[in-house]
């Protein structure tokens, strides 16, 4: 299936980075689909990629959307504990987007949320965008959350993010999506270059 191979792919990766002194404290983010998550046999599959491959299991973050984290939450909260115990980091990408309620943010143990690309683009022309996006920095500052704003395209948002307290940001201003080998020439070349 393609969501293990991208998984296997992943790790091969990490463990290269963790081999090389310039980019052994890389984290590398994997998106998950709710089907591959909510295989019966999911964390065994990463528990034996991580075995096989070899890596720090801290450098790898496993990106679940919120409709990947609905349906039977209690079993959402088990796997995603027995994933951690392994290791493991999580990030809520497209926050906002869906129809999770924000007590799972108390329940589920993420580390980071990702800003959905539709309030960034949006938070400097609309004031609910705008609200939205400092209410989720404020939010996940109390939580203790790393926060992403995903699709940032101009200086201007990128300060506005910044003034309002985003740790990440991520999107075109600060670079296109590149083949592996084309950022590690670039990375190695510039330790102090973008993450990927």
């Amino acid at each position: 299936p393609l969501g293990q191979w991208v998984l296997e792919t992943a790790c091969q990766q990490l463990a290269r980075w963790q081999h090389n002194p310039a980019t052994r404290d890389l984290t590398l983010a994997v998106n998950v689909s709710a089907r591959q998550f909510h295989q019966a046999d999911f964390v065994a599959l990463v528990h034996e990629t991580i075995d096989r491959t070899g890596i720090h299991p801290g450098g790898l973050k496993l990106e679940l959307t919120e409709s990947a984290i609905l349906g039977d939450i209690e079993a959402t909260i088990t796997k995603m504990h027995q994933l951690r115990n392994l290791g493991l980091r999580f990030a809520l990408d497209d926050f906002g987007t869906g129809y999770s309620s924000l007590s799972y943010l108390k329940r589920l143990p993420f580390d980071q949320l990702k800003i959905d690309q539709s309030f960034t683009r949006d938070m400097l022309n609309d004031t609910a965008s705008s609200a939205i996006v400092r209410a989720i920095l404020v939010m996940s500052e109390a939580l203790g959350l790393d926060v992403v704003a995903e699709g940032v395209e101009t200086v201007t948002q990128r300060a506005f993010l910044i003034s309002h307290g985003c740790q990440i940001c991520q999107g075109y201003l600060l670079g296109k999506p590149v083949p592996i080998g084309a950022w590690e020439m670039a990375h190695t070349a510039h330790p102090g270059a973008a993450t990927p």
